[in-house]
């Protein structure tokens, strides 16, 4: 079961900025609507402008262009610590001989790749802890990377990003959801040595059945690596589910389908028999995050 980060007590000022928070973050969304919309009336293209489900897409690439960089940089160190293993208790350590799992290696899922924001993670050179010798049998090569991105309208960006990080012969982009990916045989049950989800099961549809679908994917012993925002903590008081629940009645219609309240650390827990599960909040997280996150490693 996840843990929640024992919390401090913040200063007056940093609470009230902390829960308004996510009322910018919506109100940044909101800014990249005409820069989307103008180039689709200036073209006359009224069928995507008129259509939500054509619409969206667009505007949250536009969105995400410009937020997903920050994101990446604000999360770089830990999201690295991550895929070496190098987590516990919902913190980065700094050596392998502190933690006992093994970094990403052998066939990679990772879900939700959008236009590839971590995908230079995958490179020999970002696998490699530096100045650190990893535990014995610790470290294998990736040999395959599959990026399973529905969202067509990131493709290119995705492409680019892999022939930057020099991966076009190890990752393909999957343009499915996994049930499709599964049913056309792109992925086999069984295969998959370790999944990485970085802050996007928030948005897939049907998050158990889908959840359960990529745990049938990882072979015995395999590996699910996991950063994602979720329900907030029972640690966390009423007060906090209750304007979680508020906010969240606008965050998926601004922020792309995203919900900040599903309790993706059961979803996870049920999805199969787990051998080991180390998952808890990042500890620097306080008790007023309105977007709390579990950080840690699944092994089946």
């Amino acid at each position: 079961m996840a843990t929640a980060a024992p919390y401090r007590r913040a200063p007056l000022w940093e609470t009230i900025t902390g829960i308004l928070s996510p009322w910018a973050f919506l109100f940044l969304s909101l800014t990249h609507i005409p820069p989307t919309a103008l180039p689709l009336l200036k073209s006359l293209s009224f069928r995507t402008l008129f259509s939500w489900s054509r619409f969206q897409p667009l505007w949250f690439a536009s969105f995400w262009s410009i937020v997903g960089p920050n994101i990446r940089t604000g999360n770089d160190k830990p999201i690295t610590s991550l895929l070496l293993g190098r987590v516990t208790k919902g913190k980065p350590v700094s050596t392998a001989e502190e933690t006992n799992h093994p970094g990403i290696g052998g066939m990679v899922l990772e879900i939700g790749a959008g236009s590839g924001m971590w995908v230079n993670l995958f490179t020999p050179e970002q696998c490699t802890a530096k100045g650190s010798t990893p535990l014995p049998g610790q470290r294998t090569p990736i040999t395959k990377v599959f990026g399973v991105e529905p969202n067509a309208e990131v493709h290119g960006d995705l492409r680019r990003n892999t022939a930057a990080a020099g991966l076009e012969d190890t990752y393909e982009i999957v343009p499915l959801g996994i049930e499709d990916a599964l049913a056309s045989g792109r992925i086999a049950e069984g295969s998959v040595d370790c999944i990485v989800s970085v802050l996007c099961l928030c948005s897939i549809p049907e998050p158990e059945k889908n959840i359960g679908l990529l745990y049938k994917c990882l072979k015995p012993g395999g590996r699910w690596y996991v950063f994602e925002h979720v329900r907030t903590f029972d640690e966390q008081g009423w007060f906090m589910r209750w304007y979680q629940a508020l906010v969240n009645i606008f965050w998926p219609r601004l922020i792309g389908g995203c919900y900040i309240n599903r309790d993706t650390t059961s979803s996870l827990q049920r999805a199969g028999p787990w051998t080991d599960i180390d998952l808890a909040q990042p500890p620097a997280e306080d008790w007023f995050h309105t977007v709390p996150h579990i950080f840690g490693i699944l092994t089946k």
